[in-house]
């Protein structure tokens, strides 16, 4: 029985965890959104506007339906998108980030706002799309790495020890921070597995493991699973 618990924990867990964030994240958005529409454009007064009903009615539904806040974001967001692209809406942004610039204490929050915001949601070029291998910390301990770029300019001169590859280096079990590393060129091991992948591995501290060339993964849950319920009480990994 308690075999069986710890095998359904597993299951359940990364399900119910996923489904509460979802639904955690979407009460949130809503929450943020349904206090600018006005009352009469609510959901709850359409569906009995709908039916006939006004507020003094006693059949008056009240009903709360989950996302519809999240899809009037969404719409939002892409025509300020779409406007901000156009002709008048950049100079419209420029004309506003010029007030801004003469604001002390807001400029400093917006432009580390904005910031971060190109950095995590603009779609650029630029991107780890190779995994490497480096030696690091020292000679014979080797660690996952994320390629960059290619070393240039200043760095590479004053360096002067050749082509060097700007490395990405993330630390376990949270890959978001990590080092900077401008590793000769030579000493970067490039991995045939996708960043996918090799974040995994980083984020699981080596736990899970890519599959081979072929792109398959094993799958850890079942395997994980099958050594729960295979297991004996006196079994020292238990």
């Amino acid at each position: 029985m308690r075999n069986n618990f710890i095998a359904g924990l597993v299951v359940i867990a990364p399900i119910g965890l996923t489904l509460w964030l979802i639904w955690t994240v979407v009460g949130w958005v809503d929450s943020f959104v349904w206090p600018f529409v006005p009352d009469a454009y609510q959901t709850e007064a359409l569906l009995n506007y709908a039916m006939g009903r006004d507020p003094s009615d006693p059949n008056w539904i009240e009903v709360n339906v989950r996302g519809i806040g999240l899809v009037i974001f969404l719409i939002f967001t892409m025509f300020v998108g779409w406007l901000g692209k156009g002709l008048i809406g950049r100079s419209f942004l420029r004309w506003g980030e010029s007030l801004v610039a003469r604001m002390p204490i807001v400029r400093s929050i917006y432009n580390a706002v904005k910031q971060i915001a190109e950095t995590v949601f603009a779609q650029t070029e630029s991107s780890f799309d190779r995994a490497c291998l480096i030696e690091y910390p020292r000679k014979g301990i080797w660690a996952i790495g994320f390629i960059s770029t290619t070393t240039k300019g200043e760095l590479l001169e004053k360096a002067n020890a050749g082509p060097m590859t700007s490395v990405f280096l993330p630390t376990t079990p949270n890959p978001t921070s990590g080092f900077l590393l401008l590793v000769p060129t030579a000493d970067v091991v490039e991995l045939d597995m996708t960043v996918e992948d090799a974040a995994k591995l980083v984020i699981s501290a080596g736990l899970v493991y890519p599959g081979e060339k072929d792109g398959r993964a094993p799958d850890a849950l079942d395997e994980l699973v099958g050594r729960i319920a295979h297991s004996t009480p006196d079994d020292p990994q238990n």
